[in-house]
C-alpha cells in the first residue's frame, strides 16, 4: 500500500480550503496589509477592507496585482498568485455595514514563473 493520496472530492478544492489570508504589498502604498480570506460565493472569495483604509486608494476593479496568499498548513509557505480585482463593493447595510468587500479571482501562480 503506498502513502499517494488520492483526490476523491467531486468537485475541485477551493481556495479557502487552500488558504486562509492574503497580502497586498502594493508598489506605491507604504503599508503591507494582510486580510482573512472570505469564501462569499461558489465561485469567488473576498477581502473584508474597513472604510477608511489607504488601500482602497492604491487599488481599483480591474488590477492584476502579484499577491502573497498563505496556505492553511503550517508545513507550507505562502505562494504568490497573479490576481484580479473583480469588484470593491460597499456593504450599507448588510452584515458587514460600512466595510467594503473586495472580490478577487486567481488567474495563475507566480511560482511557476520563479
Amino acid at each position: 500500500m503506498t502513502n499517494d493520496l488520492i483526490e476523491r472530492r467531486s468537485e475541485p478544492r477551493r481556495i479557502i480550503d487552500q488558504y486562509y489570508s492574503v497580502e497586498f504589498s502594493l508598489p506605491d502604498c507604504a503599508f503591507v496589509y494582510q486580510f482573512k480570506i472570505w469564501d462569499m460565493s461558489s465561485k469567488g472569495i473576498c477581502v473584508l477592507v474597513k472604510e477608511d483604509s489607504d488601500l482602497l486608494n492604491h487599488m481599483k476593479v480591474g488590477d492584476v496585482l502579484n499577491l502573497k496568499y498563505y496556505t492553511t498548513e503550517a508545513s507550507k509557505s505562502a505562494e504568490f498568485f497573479k490576481t484580479e480585482i473583480k469588484h470593491i463593493t460597499r456593504d450599507e447595510r448588510g452584515r458587514f455595514k460600512g466595510v467594503y468587500l473586495v472580490g478577487l479571482s486567481i488567474l495563475e501562480s507566480q511560482d511557476a514563473n520563479r
